[in-house]
């Protein structure tokens, strides 16, 4: 045997999340200083706007047209105000009719016709009809093309006149995602320091008990500076990926010698790789390019080589192949070892997620390697794939725009898409 051949067919593991987020003000003290000069202007202008709007028989929706000279249902200073609101809005009478909505507001189900039909909207409005006081609650809204999801709205209903009730919805759905992913990185990642710091905890009152006996200090001495660098791992991973999700790629991207990568990466593991008589080869096509940042891409192979080398055998080979193809530079890591069951692999490029946990740990593993590898990709325009079988061995694949079908213009686009894959990555 030559060594393993890389293996064919990997997996596109393909791109997850929502495209859509809100980049809009909250609902806080710009909202309601906007909410108190549209209520003093609808004050001012009450009847005459009532008027009006009871003179309309459809429900058109806002227009970007409205309030720029064309013959307008509302006041053009109304109509221009609620326009700089970023949320969905609707405007009903005393009546429940609806008299003015957004494009949007029909189209999440909360208008149908001439009315609201979302019930807890419409207990919202009853209530600020009583009251005449601003009223704010979340929303769980549910419509047949969400699937079986609901969607998080943060909903405000404020009086615009005695008789006209303005209401505003937010879509909060994917900024609450975020948080829940942020909440549990955070809970994550101190789960992953108790283990380290407390180990060293008990191992210095070992030595404190052995103060007597230098063969035993020796041995804890030892224990203590694994556990360090376990710690010291952890802690640079983490720093590691949170350069990744904050740096703008153009302030370091040049044209990268991939074959200084994969040289760099073999060298970074070496020892590990002679620890256990694995034999790194490397093969395919030489003298690629890419745009982007070398560091990046040397600790994105790095953990791959890494990896493959920690879950396989002893005396076995783990390969890197190089090559070209449609524009974008493929670099595969290929291994002979445990494998990836089906049912795990759309899991393993999360932050701490490990297929083997007491493996993972006994090699040193963060379980930050590949959400790092994905991040990197994504910085650079590209995508990590895997193709692996139980027993077989696995192939991971990096793939990276080449630099020799990059233009300026081009090279700039790569480096701008960086703001959108970032959001997929870090779900």
């Amino acid at each position: 045997m030559t060594g393993p051949e890389l293996c064919e067919n990997p997996v596109n593991l393909g791109r997850e999340g929502w495209e859509r987020s809100f980049h809009g003000p909250s609902l806080g003290l710009v909202n309601m200083w906007l909410l108190g000069i549209v209520a003093a202007l609808a004050g001012a202008l009450g009847a005459t706007m009532l008027s009006e709007l009871r003179g309309q028989k459809s429900v058109p929706p806002l227009s970007a047209d409205e309030g720029r000279g064309e013959t307008s249902p509302i006041p053009e200073s109304v109509a221009r105000l609620l326009k700089v609101l970023p949320q969905t809005s609707v405007v009903v009478d005393s009546s429940g009719e609806v008299l003015r909505s957004t494009v949007e507001a029909q189209a999440l189900g909360i208008v149908a016709g001439d009315r609201v039909v979302n019930r807890d909207i419409v207990e919202m409005v009853g209530e600020v009809a009583r009251t005449g006081e601003v009223t704010e609650r979340d929303v769980d809204l549910a419509h047949p093309s969400f699937g079986r999801v609901t969607r998080d709205m943060r909903v405000r209903v404020a009086p615009l006149s005695p008789s006209v009730t303005l209401i505003l919805i937010e879509d909060q759905s994917e900024s609450r995602r975020i948080d829940a992913v942020r909440r549990d990185f955070v809970a994550n990642v101190s789960h992953e320091l108790k283990t380290p710091v407390g180990a060293l905890a008990i191992l210095a009152e070992a030595v404190e008990a052995a103060s007597d006996d230098p063969d035993q200090i020796l041995h804890f001495a030892r224990r203590m500076r694994i556990e360090s660098a376990r710690l010291a791992a952890l802690i640079n991973d983490i720093i590691d990926l949170s350069r990744l999700q904050g740096d703008n790629l153009l302030e370091h991207a040049n044209v990268v010698d991939i074959d200084r990568v994969v040289a760099e990466s073999i060298d970074a593991t070496r020892l590990a790789a002679d620890a256990k008589n694995i034999e790194v080869l490397r093969g395919g096509s030489g003298g690629l390019t890419v745009f982007g940042e070398e560091h990046h891409l040397v600790a994105a192979l790095r953990n791959l080589i890494g990896n493959a080398i920690n879950y396989s055998p002893e005396h076995t080979r783990v390969a890197i192949g190089t090559r070209l193809g449609d524009g974008v530079v493929e670099i595969s890591v290929t291994d002979q070892g445990i494998g990836i069951a089906p049912d795990e692999q759309s899991r393993i490029f999360e932050r701490f997620y490990r297929v083997d946990q007491a493996r993972s740990r006994d090699t040193g593993g963060t379980g930050l390697g590949l959400a790092i590898v994905k991040h990197v990709c994504a910085n650079h325009g590209g995508e990590v794939s895997v193709w692996s079988r139980p027993g077989e061995g696995s192939t991971f694949t990096l793939r990276i725009p080449a630099h020799t079908q990059l233009s300026d213009e081009s090279q700039v686009s790569v480096a701008a898409t960086t703001e959108s894959t970032r959001l997929e990555a870090a779900s």
